[in-house]
């Protein structure tokens, strides 16, 4: 250590002050006789050696200190995967209900669309906050799908596919992250949905800035989603099935799910795969439960029924 020299003579000169030392040089007469009794001296060595003990000890694990890790997740030091590790144990372990007796619940949007902005923060969002562990939530897109050329269309134009491959991206990435995304098995752990959907709801809520890099990566700091990562998945030019993650790919799939449900209109909320309610223009219309079903609590109830049910 370049501090060594410094703190060796600073210990030198403690124990040097300790043991009364004067010099190097033979005692006189004089000095025997005023030395301290034979107890004493021994005593003040005792007291020396203990503190050299301590002080070499303070030194040794002094060296070994580290500064904590990042409380982001883009960090990649081994305490950031490890506690991600623990996290992605801890949210599995509230799951109770195996995946196939959750509810399904899907939100049919587009990123750029008001009614979508309105749709999570009136129904999603505050479902979610009270029955999140018993519906296996997903948030799926609509588009214009070829499928002779498989060119993608959105409605609110190009930067409107990006937000939705940026999200597509986010509740598919691997959790904890993996270096090398191509040796994946086919069900690995993805993100959990309290922080994809939260960076979904994030992005949404101010669609214009969609996808401005300094909003996105804020987002993402925010929910603890790898930027690095998601910034891959949304770039990735090759949608070959079984290499890395690729947003076109996703948003390819997605679309042509909607497309094959009859879902055209954003948002349209589907519960237990039955069209629940849709916010068009605004306005909750085909609702279920005698128009109620944009209420949250309705909605809530209705989950807790189905799950009762089938548990």
């Amino acid at each position: 250590s370049s501090l060594g020299l410094p703190i060796w003579k600073n210990c030198l000169s403690i124990l040097t002050r300790t043991l009364q030392v004067p010099s190097l040089r033979w005692a006189t007469a004089e000095q025997r006789q005023n030395r301290p009794p034979k107890n004493t001296l021994l005593r003040r060595i005792f007291i020396a050696l203990v503190f050299f003990a301590g002080f070499y000890l303070f030194v040794t694990k002094g060296s070994e200190f580290r500064l904590p890790a990042p409380c982001h997740a883009s960090g990649s030091s081994k305490q950031t995967i490890m506690d991600h590790k623990e996290q992605a144990h801890a949210f599995n372990s509230n799951m109770h209900a195996p995946e196939s007796h959750k509810i399904p619940l899907e939100a049919h949007i587009m990123s750029k669309c008001p009614d979508a902005q309105e749709c999570l923060k009136e129904l999603i969002l505050p479902t979610m906050e009270q029955v999140s562990d018993k519906v296996d939530f997903q948030l799926s897109f609509i588009a214009n799908w070829n499928p002779a050329s498989e060119e993608i269309e959105c409605k609110h134009g190009p930067t409107e596919c990006i937000g939705n491959m940026l999200i597509l991206c986010a509740a598919n990435l691997p959790f904890p992250p993996t270096s090398d995304e191509s040796l994946l098995p086919a069900m690995y752990p993805r993100t959990p949905v309290i922080r994809s959907l939260g960076f979904a709801n994030c992005l949404i809520d101010d669609f214009p800035r969609i996808p401005e890099r300094d909003f996105v990566h804020q987002c993402a700091l925010e929910h603890g989603i790898d930027f690095d990562a998601l910034n891959r998945c949304a770039s990735q030019q090759d949608d070959t099935p079984g290499e890395s993650l690729s947003g076109i790919a996703l948003l390819r799939q997605n679309v042509q799910r909607s497309k094959e449900l009859g879902v055209t209109t954003s948002c349209t909320v589907r519960l237990d795969d039955k069209v629940w309610c849709i916010k068009d223009d605004g306005e909750w219309k085909d609702c279920v439960q005698n128009g109620e079903g944009g209420k949250p609590q309705v909605l809530v109830d209705e989950i807790n029924k189905l799950y009762k049910e089938k548990n």
